[in-house]
C-alpha cells in the first residue's frame, strides 16, 4: 500500500446520479463534469483528501454497463472533462479513484460484439455467454485469457497515464484472485504509487487481499456489524465485527465505511438518534475511511430491490454547494474527521473492549503507543462510564453518559 494512503479520507461520488444525468446512454454529448469540481471545496472542508468516483466510462445505462472504457460516458463529458476535473482535484491536495468495472461488459461492448474477441467472453457448456448475478445485460468477462489480462493492464495505465491516482475494482469478489495477481504487478511496475481496493462483500478478505495483490478490499463485515448492531440495540454484534476487523488489519488495511452508493443510506439504518455512534466507530477504528456523497447532510435514501432502485441512494446534487451547506451532521463529521486527522495513527489501530452490554460499550483503541476509549449509549436511561479521561468529543456528565449519548476521551 502507498504511504499516502495512511492520511487518504475519501469522499465519494456516483457521477451520473450527481449531476442529474439522463438514465440512458445519449447520442450527443454535455459536459457536466464540471459539476463536481465545484464541490471539491465542499469535500476539503469535509476533511476529506481524496475523490472516489463512480463509473465515468462509457455505458449504457447505470456505468456498470460499461461499453467502452477508453471513453467518458457522453452524458458526463468526454476527455478533457475528467482531465481537468483531476487536475482541480490535485491543486486541492485530493487524490482521485476511478471505478474500474473488469468483472462484465455491456452488451455494446466490443468485447461482446467484435467477432475477433470472442474469446473475451465466458461462456457457459451450451456457448453461451455467462451473465452477472443474473443481469442478462452484464456479460462476464473470460479472465483465463490472456488478451482479457492485458486489456485491463492497458485500460489501468491508460487512465493512470492521465493522471489518476487508483482504482477500486468493481465486483472484484467475483473475479479470479489471480487474475489481479497477473493484472496488478503489471500496472505497478509502470505506477508503483498506484492504489487498488476491491469490492469484496463476504469471504476470506485476508486470503483475497494476499492471493489478488490488491492493497485493500470494501469492509462490508464492518458495516454490517455496526449499523445492524445499533438499529437492533445488540452492541455483542458490533464487537465481535470490531473483533475480526482486528484480524484484518493485521493483514491489510480496509476500506471502511457506513454509506456507499449500492446500500440503504445510514440514517435509515440506524435513525437520527443514533447517527452519531455509528460515525464515531466509523472514525475510530482502523481503516482508510470513506464518506458517501450526501450521507455527511444526513441525507435519507432507501435501495429497493426494483430497477431504478438505486435512484434514492444516488440522487442529483444541486450546482451550488451552499444551497445545502452546512447543518449538525456535516458539523458532526468535520468534528470527527477532525478528531481522526489529529490522531493519524488511527489508520492501522487495534480495539480493545473494556465494557460491553447490549445497549453499552467502551473500548480502547490504541496503535503507535497512544491511544483513545470511545463510550457508546444506546439506552434511555444515562448510563456510568467505566473509563476516566479528558473529553474530547461528546459528552459525559461527572461520569455518566447522557441517555443516547456517546464520548470520545484521552484516556488518564
Amino acid at each position: 500500500m502507498p504511504d499516502w494512503v495512511q492520511d487518504a479520507i475519501w469522499w465519494q461520488v456516483h457521477p451520473l446520479g450527481f449531476v442529474g444525468a439522463e438514465r440512458d446512454a445519449q447520442q450527443t454529448t454535455t459536459h457536466r463534469l464540471s459539476r463536481i469540481v465545484g464541490w471539491l471545496d465542499h469535500a476539503v472542508a469535509l476533511g476529506s483528501n481524496g475523490l472516489a468516483l463512480g463509473p465515468v466510462f462509457a455505458a449504457e445505462t447505470h456505468g456498470y454497463d460499461t461499453t467502452d472504457h477508453l471513453r467518458i460516458d457522453g452524458r458526463l463529458g468526454d476527455e478533457q472533462d475528467l482531465r481537468d476535473l483531476v487536475d482541480a482535484a490535485h491543486e486541492k491536495g485530493v487524490r482521485v479513484l476511478l471505478d474500474g468495472v473488469f468483472n462484465h461488459v455491456g452488451r455494446s461492448h466490443a468485447a461482446f460484439t467484435d467477432p475477433t474477441r470472442q474469446h473475451w467472453i465466458r461462456r457457459g457448456p451450451d456457448g453461451e455467454p455467462e451473465v452477472f448475478e443474473g443481469h442478462e445485460q452484464l456479460v462476464a468477462l473470460d479472465h483465463a485469457q490472456p488478451d482479457v489480462v492485458q486489456f485491463v493492464v492497458d485500460v489501468m495505465c491508460h487512465w493512470l497515464e492521465r493522471g489518476i491516482d487508483g482504482w477500486r475494482l468493481d465486483a472484484a469478489y467475483a473475479v479470479p484472485p489471480e487474475f489481479w495477481a497477473q493484472v496488478l504487478p503489471a500496472v505497478r511496475e509502470r505506477f508503483p504509487e498506484v492504489y487498488v481496493v476491491g469490492e469484496v462483500i463476504h469471504g476470506d478478505y485476508a486470503g483475497i487481499v494476499e492471493a489478488s495483490t490488491m492493497d485493500a478490499v470494501t469492509q462490508y463485515e464492518l458495516w454490517q456489524g455496526l449499523w445492524h448492531g445499533i438499529a437492533e440495540g445488540n452492541l455483542f454484534e458490533l464487537d465481535h465485527a470490531l473483533q475480526r476487523h482486528d484480524g484484518f488489519l493485521d493483514a491489510f488495511v480496509p476500506w471502511t465505511f457506513v454509506g456507499n452508493h449500492d446500500v440503504t443510506r445510514i440514517v435509515d439504518q440506524v435513525g437520527e438518534q443514533h447517527l452519531p455512534h455509528a460515525l464515531v466507530v466509523w472514525t475510530t477504528v482502523g481503516g482508510t475511511p470513506a464518506v458517501w456523497s450526501g450521507d455527511e447532510f444526513g441525507w435519507h435514501g432507501i435501495k429497493e430491490d426494483r430497477v431504478g432502485g438505486d435512484d434514492a441512494i444516488r440522487p442529483e446534487f444541486p450546482a451550488d454547494p451552499l444551497s445545502v451547506e452546512g447543518g449538525a451532521v456535516f458539523a458532526l463529521h468535520q468534528e470527527l474527521i477532525g478528531l481522526r486527522r489529529r490522531h493519524r495513527w488511527l489508520h492501522h489501530a487495534r480495539t480493545t473492549t473494556e465494557h460491553l452490554t447490549n445497549l453499552q460499550l467502551v473500548y480502547r483503541t490504541e496503535a503507535d503507543g497512544e491511544a483513545l476509549l470511545v463510550a457508546l449509549n444506546l439506552a434511555d436511561e444515562p448510563a456510568p462510564v467505566p473509563a476516566a479521561g479528558e473529553v474530547l468529543a461528546g459528552r459525559i456528565d461527572g461520569g455518566t453518559l447522557p441517555a443516547h449519548g456517546w464520548a470520545v476521551l484521552a484516556p488518564r
